[in-house]
C-alpha cells in the first residue's frame, strides 16, 4: 500500500480547515459617544482591508471608569485584549509591573516614528522605549465669548488689563473662569515659567522657585486683579460661561460639548506671561495610546492593527467622526480635517504644550498638589510654604514606591 496516499488525502482534508483559520484580535476600549462610532467605522475599516489575511479585529466596550483598573487586573494574567487604547498616565505604572505592554521599538523605522507629532510620541515612550503609537491627544486652549471678546488676548498683560476695563456684573461673575485650583489646569501657568514636577530621575520637584513664582500669580489675579472668581469649579465654569457671566474660559475639547448653543465661541492659544519674561502658557498635553498586550499570541497583527488605527485611515475617521485631534502629523493635511477650525485651534495649541508625566510616581503627585493648591488659595499657607510641604509628602510617597519595586 502506497503511504504517502493517505496523508495526502488528509492533507487534501484540512485545506478547508486551514483556509477558514483565522486570527481574531480583541480590542479593549473605554469610548463612548461619537469616539466609539468613530473607533467601529475603524475596525470596520480594518477588517475590509486585511478581509483576504485572515485577520479580524473584534471590539469589547469597557467602562471608562473602570477601564485601567481592568488593564491591570487582566492583562499581566493573558486574559486581557491583544490591542487597548490608554491614558499615557498609566504608562509608567505599567511598564515598571511588567507584562502589560508590549515595547515596540523593533517593529518602528525612523520614517514611522516621524508620522506624529513629536511630543505625542514623547508620551508613549519611557525609559527610551515606546510602548504604544500616539493616536489623539487633549490640550488646554483659551475659549472665549465672541459677543464679549472682540480680540482674544495676547498676553497675560492685555487679559489683566481688558479684564480690568469691563464693567462689574456683580459677585456672580468674572472675566475668566478655570478650575484653577486643579493642578492639570495650573499645570500651564506653572510650565511657563519653567517650573516642574520632577528632576531628571525622576526626582520630585514640586518646591521649584519657578512654582513658587507660578502660585504667586495665580494669588495675584484671584487677589488683587480679581480677573478670576474667589471659588473655582468646573460646574462653576461651565454656568458662569453660559450665562454668558463669564468672557473666557481656559480649557480642552471636553468644554466645547457642555458649551450653550446660544454661545457663539472662538478659540485662541493660551495668553504668553509678561511675568514670566514673554514665555507661553504651556499646558500639559494627554495623550491616548494604542498598545500592543505584552501577553498578546498575534504580536505582529496585533501591531498591523495599531498602526493602521494611528495612521492616515485610522486618524481621518477618528477625527472626523470622533472629533478627536490626531497625533499623526500628515492627518491635518487633509482638507477636511484642515477646515476644522476646531482641530486647528487646538493642534496650533499643541505647539507650546508640555506631555504631562508617564512617570509611575505622578500618581503620588496628585492628592498633595491638591491640598497644597487650596491651603494657598485660602490664605492657610504661602505658596513656598505649602510646596515645600507637598514635596516632603511626595518624596515620602515616591521612597515607598521604590522600596516595594
Amino acid at each position: 500500500m502506497n503511504r504517502a496516499l493517505p496523508l495526502l488525502l488528509l492533507s487534501l482534508l484540512m485545506v478547508p480547515v486551514l483556509a477558514n483559520a483565522q486570527t481574531e484580535l480583541q480590542i479593549w476600549h473605554g469610548y463612548r459617544a461619537a469616539e466609539r462610532a468613530a473607533l467601529e467605522k475603524a475596525v470596520e475599516a480594518f477588517n475590509a482591508a486585511r478581509a483576504s489575511s485572515g485577520v479580524k479585529a473584534t471590539l469589547r466596550a469597557i467602562p471608562s471608569d473602570a477601564f485601567t483598573d481592568k488593564i491591570s487586573a487582566a492583562v499581566p494574567r493573558g486574559i486581557g485584549p491583544d490591542v487597548f487604547i490608554f491614558p499615557q498616565d498609566r504608562l509608567g505604572g505599567w511598564v515598571e509591573s511588567g507584562n502589560t505592554l508590549e515595547p515596540l521599538d523593533f517593529f518602528l523605522d525612523d520614517a514611522a516614528r516621524k508620522r506624529f507629532i513629536p511630543t505625542t510620541l514623547e508620551a508613549m515612550t519611557y525609559r527610551g522605549s515606546v510602548y504604544g503609537l500616539p493616536l489623539n491627544f487633549k490640550v488646554l486652549t483659551l475659549i472665549y465669548n465672541k459677543k464679549l471678546v472682540e480680540k482674544p488676548p495676547r498676553t497675560t498683560g492685555e487679559l489683566v488689563s481688558w479684564c480690568k476695563k469691563q464693567p462689574k456684573q456683580g459677585a456672580d461673575s468674572a472675566c475668566l473662569v478655570y478650575p484653577y485650583t486643579d493642578f492639570y489646569y495650573h499645570a500651564a501657568l506653572m510650565n511657563a515659567f519653567g517650573g516642574r514636577v520632577f528632576d531628571p530621575g525622576p526626582t520630585p520637584r514640586l518646591d521649584a522657585p519657578e512654582n513658587v513664582k507660578a502660585m504667586e500669580l495665580l494669588l495675584r489675579w484671584v487677589g488683587t486683579d480679581r480677573i478670576l472668581p474667589p471659588e473655582p469649579s468646573t460646574a462653576l465654569t461651565t454656568s458662569l460661561f453660559n450665562t454668558g457671566k463669564a468672557a473666557m474660559v481656559f480649557s480642552g475639547p471636553w468644554f466645547l460639548g457642555e458649551v450653550s448653543p446660544s454661545i457663539d465661541y472662538g478659540l485662541a492659544p493660551l495668553p504668553t506671561v509678561d511675568e514670566a519674561g514673554g514665555k507661553p502658557m504651556r499646558p500639559w498635553m494627554t495623550v491616548e495610546g494604542v498598545a500592543v498586550a505584552a501577553p498578546s499570541k498575534h504580536k505582529e497583527a496585533a501591531f498591523d492593527f495599531v498602526s493602521f488605527l494611528t495612521g492616515p485611515e485610522g486618524a481621518r475617521i477618528m477625527a472626523l467622526t470622533g472629533r478627536q485631534n490626531p497625533a499623526l502629523e500628515q492627518a491635518y493635511q487633509d482638507p477636511r480635517i484642515a477646515k476644522d477650525t476646531t482641530l486647528a485651534a487646538f493642534r496650533a495649541q499643541a505647539e507650546a504644550a508640555v506631555p504631562m508625566p508617564n512617570v509611575a510616581e505622578m500618581t503620588m503627585v496628585w492628592s498633595p498638589m491638591t491640598t497644597a493648591m487650596n491651603a494657598i488659595l485660602r490664605k492657610a499657607s504661602t505658596p513656598k510654604a505649602a510646596l515645600q510641604e507637598a514635596q516632603q509628602a511626595v518624596q515620602k510617597d515616591v521612597a515607598s514606591l521604590r522600596r516595594k519595586r
